[in-house]
């Protein structure tokens, strides 16, 4: 008996996903900061926020993309 024929994509940017933890930092750093700032201006967080949203996004796109071959 063989085993079957399974062929599997595989699966997951580590590119990506390294940008996303850099966007990731760079929306703490820009919540550190807006905290420094005793929260005055509402626009860095909502920067943060932005920058929070994209880094998970850009995650979950670095996980369900299949790699080039």
């Amino acid at each position: 008996m063989s085993a079957p024929d399974v062929t599997e994509q595989r699966r997951g940017w580590t590119s990506l996903y390294a940008a996303s933890f850099a966007l990731l930092l760079v929306a703490g750093i820009t919540l550190t900061v807006a905290t420094l700032g005793s929260l005055n201006s509402l626009r860095l967080l909502r920067v943060s926020a932005a920058l929070s949203i994209a880094a998970i996004v850009v995650a979950v796109v670095s996980v369900v993309l299949p790699r080039r071959s």
